[in-house]
C-alpha cells in the first residue's frame, strides 16, 4: 500500500492506478479542479502526503500547476506520453500497470528557496532551448530525468524545483548524444 494518496484526473485514472498498485486516490474531475477538491488534497498533504500524478497533456500539466500552487512540496508521478497513449488518447488510464509502477518508483520531491545547480547556459548548451530540435530533446531528457515533457522555461524550472543535480543532467544529456536520443535529421 503506497502512504500517500494519489491525485489524478478521473476514475479510468483511479482505476488504472489500482490495476498497478495499491493506493487511494482524489479524483480532481479534469482540469475544472474545485475549491472543496483543493480543501481535500491539503488535508491529505498534511495526513499523509500527496503524489501528483496526471495525464502528460497540457490539461495534465495545468492541474499538477494548480494543486503544485495551492499545496507546496508534494511528489510528482511522471509518465511520458508514449506510455500514455492508446488510439490518438494520452491518459494514465492508457498505460500498462508496469509503466504506472515505474513512473511512482521514480517519484520527485518538489522544493522551494534552493538555488539551482542547473543553468539557463546548461540548456542552452545542452541544445534543450534554442535549438531546431530543442523539444524533441527536451522530450527525451525529461524522461530520462523523471520530470517530464515541459517547454523550455518549465523544464528549467522543474531542473530547479526537483533539484536536478548536475550529474544527473549531464547523464541525461549524453542520451542525446547517442543513437538512442538522435532525431531523425541526425540518422
Amino acid at each position: 500500500m503506497i502512504k500517500e494518496i494519489i491525485v489524478v484526473e478521473g476514475k479510468s485514472d483511479t482505476a488504472a492506478i489500482r490495476r498497478a498498485v495499491e493506493a487511494e486516490t482524489i479524483e480532481t474531475n479534469g482540469s475544472a479542479i474545485g475549491e472543496a477538491v483543493l480543501r481535500r488534497i491539503e488535508l491529505a498533504a498534511e495526513r499523509r502526503g500527496v503524489i501528483i500524478f496526471t495525464d502528460p497533456d497540457h490539461a495534465g500539466e495545468r492541474i499538477r500547476k494548480i494543486v503544485s500552487r495551492r499545496v507546496p512540496g508534494c511528489k510528482h508521478a511522471f509518465l511520458p506520453q508514449e506510455e500514455a497513449e492508446y488510439k490518438g488518447d494520452i491518459g494514465i488510464e492508457n498505460a500498462k500497470p508496469e509503466a504506472i509502477r515505474r513512473a511512482l518508483a521514480t517519484l520527485r520531491t518538489e522544493t522551494a528557496g534552493i538555488e539551482a545547480e542547473i543553468t539557463w547556459d546548461d540548456l542552452i548548451g545542452a541544445g534543450l532551448i534554442v535549438h531546431p530540435e530543442a523539444a524533441s530533446r527536451r522530450l527525451i531528457a525529461g524522461n530520462a530525468l523523471g520530470i517530464g515533457y515541459a517547454n523550455g522555461k518549465q523544464f528549467f524550472k522543474r531542473c530547479t524545483m526537483f533539484q536536478i543535480t548536475r550529474a544527473e543532467f549531464e547523464q541525461a544529456v549524453q542520451l542525446l548524444d547517442n543513437d538512442k536520443g538522435r532525431g531523425e535529421s541526425d540518422a
